[in-house]
């Protein structure tokens, strides 16, 4: 079995105004030193597959089509034995 973790972002390109109101709360609590935030996802995938080229050809697929917005999100993945 393989775990894959997947972490999905907005692209660099597109306004992330739950970021920004994030950013400007810890503003509010004297956190000035924080410059910017990002708001993502992360998820964890076990794949029942010892094989990791197809485990990854597999959730590639999985991100193209459900997992992420590639229109607006781009996808990191990282493969682990479980």
């Amino acid at each position: 079995m393989i775990l894959v973790r997947i972490h999905v972002t907005l692209k660099k390109s597109v306004l992330d105004p739950q970021g920004t109101a994030v950013t400007r709360s810890l503003h509010a609590l004297g956190y000035d030193e924080v410059e910017d935030v990002r708001i993502g996802k992360y998820l964890e995938v076990k794949v029942k597959t010892t094989d990791k080229r197809m485990a990854e050809e597999r959730v590639r697929e999985m991100c193209e089509k459900l997992l992420a917005n590639t229109v607006i999100e781009t996808y990191e993945i990282e493969l682990v034995e479980a």
